[in-house]
């Protein structure tokens, strides 16, 4: 198994996961925000051609502006990755890690999502 794996692995069992909503509760291609204790997480449930959706959470609090309007923003695709774009200065954030597209320096934080059934969680440990 190699380093990346095993940490993946490690990862999982000590994740600690908090439920945020149902399924139901997700607009397909379209975020809604939820509460993770203090912090405001923007989730994406996003279709794929494989068509099972991926399920994606990211800091709600645009860095830019520092108002929390992520999960209002618009999903699509840049250079083969999916992004969110600010709904407020446009910029365009990987899903998959939070990274800018236009300013590597600027970021939103990503956490750990999954279905647990019906209901989403999110990893909070």
């Amino acid at each position: 198994m190699s380093q990346a794996n095993a940490f993946m692995k490690d990862m999982t069992h000590t994740q600690a996961w908090r439920a945020v909503c149902a399924r139901q509760d997700l607009v397909l291609n379209s975020g809604v925000v939820a509460l993770v204790g203090n912090v405001q997480v923007a989730l994406f449930y996003i279709a794929c051609i494989s068509g099972t959706p991926q399920l994606f959470a990211v800091d709600n609090r645009d860095p830019v502006s520092g108002a929390n309007v992520i999960g209002r923003g618009l999903v699509g695709s840049l250079a083969g990755d999916l992004v969110i774009a600010s709904p407020l200065y446009k910029q365009h954030y990987r899903l998959e890690d939070g990274t800018c597209l236009e300013d590597p320096s600027l970021k939103l934080r990503t956490w750990p999502v999954r279905l647990n059934g019906e209901v989403v969680e999110v990893g909070v440990g």
